[in-house]
């Protein structure tokens, strides 16, 4: 049985993170849970996070939340910091890989994609950088994703705001760093979460991929988490503006 670390840093931190109903969120959400951190989520699923609410040993609270409307998002963080406190960290998590066709897109769906995976990123950095500059420092993690880097098709506009997310980070970390407020991207391979699963794995494509993989095993969507763990506690004190790759060797 694989034992994973507790960072005792962790413990009654605030930690916002967006996107926590299912999939990496809720990994993310219920590690820090574990940790002793007190956790804020927002979704837009409302059945998935009170499900995952019931199931989740720990101090974690949920605002429903459509991520597309800013100000909706500024108002369920608000209420998160009334029940759990400022955010010592905020794990922008949010996105949506919807497959399309690039002769198809159309400028409202182009600008919806953004809304849905970039833009949110910004304004929720936004929102909970200065409690974070008050307090002295923070960290914020963004997720990327390796699509981008592999050249991997049929999604241009997730794509472009995937690789997007990178350039956020790095002028982020500098724009921050001097109130010790550190901003990293995490990269997940191809992540073997229940959406992947009941929508785009198969046993030719799983095969396919996992033979791009430096490591012959599909990716469990813990390790992403525990990456996330790590770059939130005082361990990666020295690390920010950087890519911490969770892909199995895959790029």
């Amino acid at each position: 049985m694989t034992q994973f670390a507790i960072y005792p840093s962790l413990k009654g931190r605030t930690v916002f993170v967006t996107g926590g109903a299912s999939g990496i969120g809720a990994e993310i959400a219920t590690g820090f849970a574990a940790q002793g951190a007190k956790v804020g989520f927002v979704d837009k699923d409302v059945a998935g996070s009170e499900a995952l609410i019931a199931r989740t040993e720990g101090d974690i609270a949920f605002e429903a939340c459509d991520l597309r409307d800013i100000e909706n998002l500024k108002s369920a963080f608000a209420k998160l910091a009334e029940r759990q406190g400022d955010a010592h960290v905020l794990v922008n998590n949010a996105a949506r890989d919807d497959r399309h066709d690039w002769s198809e897109v159309t400028p409202e769906y182009w600008d919806e994609r953004q809304q849905t995976n970039l833009r949110h990123m910004f304004f929720a950095m936004q929102a909970v950088a200065p409690a974070m500059i008050k307090a002295g420092g923070g960290s914020i993690i963004n997720m990327g994703s390796n699509s981008w880097f592999e050249a991997v098709g049929n999604f241009p506009a997730y794509a472009t705001a995937k690789a997007a997310v990178h350039g956020l980070t790095r002028t982020m970390a500098r724009d921050l760093g001097g109130h010790r407020i550190r901003v990293n991207t995490v990269v997940p391979g191809w992540i073997m979460t229940d959406r992947q699963k009941e929508l785009w794995v198969t046993p030719e494509a799983l095969a396919n991929h996992l033979n791009n993989q430096c490591l012959p095993d599909p990716i469990d969507p813990v390790y992403v988490a525990r990456m996330v763990l790590y770059l939130a506690s005082d361990d990666a004190a020295m690390c920010t503006a950087s890519n911490f790759f969770v892909e199995a060797g895959s790029v």
